[in-house]
């Protein structure tokens, strides 16, 4: 269980880098693109983007730290 653990660790600093290059990219997209035509949407909305990213993080956290409980208890 102790690998599954480290996998899943893993998994959220995977996520998180990726969170990190769409929530950027999107950014820039919309920040650049609002100055030569009008978006209805403005730049910050790009951050409601990390919000099931960081959900998604949290849960491999979570589901890593009590892997790693059960495997030291055994």
């Amino acid at each position: 269980m102790k690998q599954w653990s480290n996998i899943f660790f893993a998994l959220a600093a995977v996520l998180s880098n990726i969170m990190c290059a769409v929530v950027a990219y999107n950014y820039a997209a919309l920040s650049y693109a609002g100055q030569a035509i009008f978006t209805s949407a403005p730049a910050y909305v790009a951050f409601f983007l990390a919000i099931p990213y960081a959900l998604g993080i949290a849960v491999c956290i979570l589901v890593a730290i009590i892997l790693r409980k059960r495997s030291c208890k055994k």
